[in-house]
């Protein structure tokens, strides 16, 4: 076991994350803290970090040294991005942190950064190509990527904080001075042919980025405050940028989704990503709720354990781990998995579940007693809650939710939960009779491996003039227990399907 500290001083925040690495590979964050420092408006005329921002930087760091003693972290990684790196005297920074805490704060090139902004984008998003935008206070990250893979990438001296501090743009923003950070960011993006029209999605990573993504939600009364994978269409963002340059900063501080302590920069930093939907001609902008640090672990993760750097199957990966974070009989719910495809491989096209669900009856089906960590009784409706709230990367909002419906569902006792769920409005009645279908499917799956000894390990699924057969054709001796509970759900197959189930075999 093992416990890894990322410290990643930008130009707006400071942030610290303690993540835990099992002795089985599994991880997780057990520490979050973020400072606000604002490094890039204390900036002299020559350059240089102010005494102000030494002292901020520093007692921030002395704070973070103490909470990785206090979290016991094994490793400490820090790093130091655009503020201190354009600052002339960023290194006499960085010298005093290592002399009053014992912490190296690597200052990052700005290649490096938008390298791990990819990293801890791409394992954690399923888009094969695209642009990725990190737009932080002091710079923004550009990065082309296709087929999963960098195929340029640049550093631009612009941030949320800079730019607002060089236009003065924390009241309205009038069209003159939109003009002025246009033609400024031309001049700094205009030579990367690479950018021009490529009409391929934005990948949103950074502060504004997300906060976009919480105003758009909270306009539409978007039933979860999940940001990651967020999508949006170009235009929308557009509409908002017109309205925040219309209001006044009092008036913005009351705008939902628009924290205060983000409200003067905002303009700023939505300049950026206008131009660049302008620039690259992009119809949709995807929000990241990972980037730099989850690069900076992934990229330590992998090398610890001779992983790849970039993830096969970025869902496969995760729900692996979150499997073996909180399943206390792994071997049977990769059985009670394998039962649940068979079923579904054999029954999807006759009673009329959609084949693209494949993958959500697999996730469901491995993390599908997950619960179990929480209280046995109600371990259904507890593994519904863990997976919809868990980090299972390569789905959608609305797929997360379907995975955690059939788990909810899948033992028949909590039908109802989710019912008056404020999420419920993320599946359409459809979705709603999807699950349920693939409910019964999971149930008998786990019937099937009731007493979790991988008894039964071979099934034959058909349908015979019009009823549905389940012929066990191979088990390692009689398998009572299972047949009965096979029998106990011979109802709730008929309610729901209008077909009879009939048991065959040994």
């Amino acid at each position: 076991m093992q416990r890894i500290a990322i410290i990643d001083i930008g130009s707006n925040s400071a942030r610290l994350v303690i993540s835990q690495i099992y002795s089985n590979g599994a991880y997780n964050m057990v520490f979050n803290q973020k400072e606000t420092l604002r490094l890039s408006q204390r900036l002299t005329k020559d350059g240089r970090l102010d005494a102000k921002a030494f002292e901020l930087t520093l007692s921030t760091m002395q704070a973070f040294a103490f909470m990785c003693r206090q979290n016991k972290a094994d490793k400490i990684i820090a790093v130091a991005t655009a503020a201190i790196r354009n600052a002339s005297n960023g290194q006499e920074l960085t010298k005093l942190v290592a002399e009053k805490t014992g912490i190296n704060l690597h200052i990052l090139p700005g290649t490096a950064e938008a390298f791990l902004s990819f990293l801890g984008t791409v394992n954690t998003l399923s888009v094969k190509d695209g642009i990725l935008f990190d737009l932080g206070g002091g710079s923004t990250e550009l990065v082309l990527f296709r087929d999963r893979q960098i195929v340029e990438s640049v550093s631009i001296p612009m941030g949320a904080v800079n730019t607002t501090a060089m236009f003065n743009i924390r009241g309205i923003l009038s069209n003159s001075v939109f003009s002025d950070v246009n033609y400024l960011l031309a001049s700094k993006i205009s030579k990367y042919a690479w950018l021009q029209d490529t009409k391929l999605p934005l990948i949103g990573v950074g502060g504004t980025a997300r906060t976009v993504a919480r105003i758009i939600q909270k306009e539409r009364h978007y039933p979860t405050s999940k940001i990651h994978n967020y999508a949006v269409t170009a235009q929308t963002v557009r509409n908002v940028f017109k309205r925040l340059r219309a209001m006044d900063l009092d008036t913005r501080k009351k705008v939902p989704g628009l924290s205060s302590e983000r409200a003067d920069i905002i303009l700023g930093g939505m300049s950026i990503i206008n131009y660049l939907l302008d620039v690259t001609g992009s119809k949709k902008i995807i929000t990241s709720g990972c980037g730099l640090r989850e690069g900076l672990f992934y990229d330590y993760y992998a090398k610890q354990r001779f992983l790849p750097l970039i993830a096969e199957d970025i869902l496969e990966a995760s729900t692996w781990n979150v499997l073996h974070l909180y399943s206390n009989n792994i071997e049977h719910c990769r059985h009670v998995a394998s039962l649940a495809l068979t079923l579904f491989d054999s029954w999807s096209k006759p009673l009329g579940i959609n084949r693209r669900y494949r993958r959500l009856m697999r996730v469901t089906a491995l993390l599908h007693d997950i619960g179990i960590t929480i209280n046995y009784y109600s371990h259904a409706r507890h593994s519904a809650y863990m997976i919809l709230n868990a980090k299972l990367f390569g789905l959608t909002h609305t797929e997360q939710m379907m995975c955690a419906v059939v788990a909810a569902w899948h033992n028949g006792q909590a039908k109802n939960y989710f019912r008056n769920h404020s999420f419920r409005t993320l599946l359409t009645d459809r979705e709603w009779e999807e699950v349920g279908k693939m409910a019964v499917l999971l149930g008998l799956a786990e019937c099937l491996d009731y007493t979790e000894s991988s008894k039964i390990t071979a099934i034959r699924p058909r349908m015979e003039q019009g009823k549905a057969i389940l012929e066990i054709t191979k088990a390692d001796g009689p398998a009572l227990i299972e047949q009965h509970q096979l029998n106990e759900n011979r109802a709730w197959f008929r309610k729901t399907f209008g077909k009879d189930l009939e048991i065959q075999g040994v």
